[in-house]
């Protein structure tokens, strides 16, 4: 079933805040890891209720609201969101003040630090009292909540969905997970982020959050067509066969698409996959990658969707994410495919 993506809402390490614009300029950074540009919060947020809010939670109602305000709407019949880590900022004072002693201890982050609240503050803020739901499936999060948005849609319980996508990244779960080999050992360039040919990935953050509709507007960027998420293909060809039978079940082919945007995220392990692809079935397509411009997270779809809705809606593809140059003469069905580790696989259709 498709769904109009009639509002967006980004906030990410590049200047993605204001929804009329499409990629001004492109930030580069040398880091350990890309951390968002934060917009002036207080325009979107009581300033005495975001004392107490964490950056995470900021992010969101921020995202959140900037989703609605693009699409012309005050409330929506749903509030759906997909997160990996939920706040990590919050979990880790927890932890702090544990490890410091016996003592007695701020409830705040102990609340906050549930994966739901950001749903939940959001509902609050907007005085919502409509369906609420929150998912933590990892590399699914984002594509768990958006499934369950298109099947509000098919049960027809709702008419405006709000969708999610939202991770934070800090230096102490950074240097964590990077004993296990996630990440990237030293900094690096993100615009030279393929330059290096090194295991792990360039880690990063992101907010996203889409108001999708079932009637078109005056603001519609594109349709969301359907949403696959693929467990554990271990070989280039099992996900050929995967894209072509997804593609397959919505009445098209890969000569059909217009443009493929791809998960690359800089780790020498695994990017490979998009290689074969690229050099296979894709051959012919033109090829869009975005992890330098976001880095890798566990929702970092939510940038892909926003990246495939802006070229749809505004018929360009900017140089800065180009991977090939074919040049096709329209720009009428994208697919998203991102992978995570060659065990976590999705497939997004957009479709002007």
């Amino acid at each position: 079933m498709s769904v109009f993506i009639n509002g967006i809402g980004l906030i990410s390490p590049q200047q993605t805040a204001d929804p009329a614009l499409f990629l001004p300029d492109v930030m580069e950074y040398t880091a350990d890891y890309l951390q968002v540009i934060n917009p002036n919060y207080k325009e979107f947020i009581n300033p005495i209720a975001a004392r107490r809010m964490s950056r995470l939670i900021k992010m969101g109602i921020t995202s959140a609201k900037i989703a609605l305000a693009d699409a012309g709407c005050q409330m929506p019949d749903a509030i759906i969101t997909g997160t990996g880590l939920g706040s990590v900022e919050d979990t880790e004072k927890i932890l702090t003040e544990m490890n410091a002693g016996e003592q007695l201890m701020n409830p705040t982050p102990f609340i906050q630090s549930t994966y739901n609240t950001i749903s939940s503050q959001i509902a609050i803020t907007l005085k919502c009292h409509n369906y609420n739901s929150t998912y933590v499936h990892r590399t699914f999060s984002f594509e768990s909540a958006l499934q369950d948005a298109l099947m509000q849609f098919e049960e027809k319980v709702a008419a405006n969905v709000l969708v999610g996508g939202i991770d934070e990244m800090t230096w102490n779960h950074l240097q964590i997970t990077r004993r296990a080999g996630h990440w990237k050992t030293d900094p690096v360039n993100n615009l030279k982020l393929l330059s290096y040919h090194t295991p792990g990935a360039f880690a990063g953050e992101g907010a996203a959050y889409f108001l999708l509709g079932n009637e078109r507007c005056l603001s519609t960027y594109s349709t969301l067509r359907d949403v696959k998420t693929i467990y554990n293909r271990e070989k280039a060809t099992h996900v050929e066969d995967a894209v072509k039978t997804f593609l397959s079940a919505n009445e098209l082919d890969v000569n059909q698409l217009d443009a493929v945007i791809l998960g690359y995220n800089g780790d020498s392990r695994y990017d490979g996959l998009y290689d074969q692809l690229g050099s296979g079935i894709f051959r012919q397509t033109q090829q869009v990658w975005y992890k330098h411009l976001c880095g890798e997270y566990y929702t970092s779809t939510g940038f892909a969707l926003w990246l495939g809705a802006n070229i749809l809606k505004h018929q360009l593809v900017p140089a800065a994410v180009r991977f090939n140059n074919l040049n096709p003469d329209r720009l009428q069905h994208i697919l998203i495919y991102n992978q995570y580790q060659n065990i976590n696989h999705s497939l997004f259709l957009i479709s002007r």
